[in-house]
């Protein structure tokens, strides 16, 4: 696993801290946990898309082929 750097702002950290209190779990795990999910977001998203633009037009690319 790698590590990196982030910059808050005081507003941020504590915000950061407060959340992580609440759910139980230190800030770096919040801030790891959060990252991971934006980052599958977009793969995500992409796919869905994709599945509904074949599905729409499946018809078509019939007729095409």
């Amino acid at each position: 696993m790698a590590n990196i750097t982030v910059s808050l702002t005081e507003e941020g950290l504590l915000k950061l801290q407060e959340l992580a209190a609440r759910l139980m779990i230190s800030p770096e795990e919040l801030a790891r946990i959060g990252v991971e999910e934006l980052l599958a977001l977009p793969d995500d998203e992409f796919r869905r898309v994709m599945n509904y633009v074949l599905k729409k037009n499946a018809e078509l690319y019939q007729r095409l082929a």
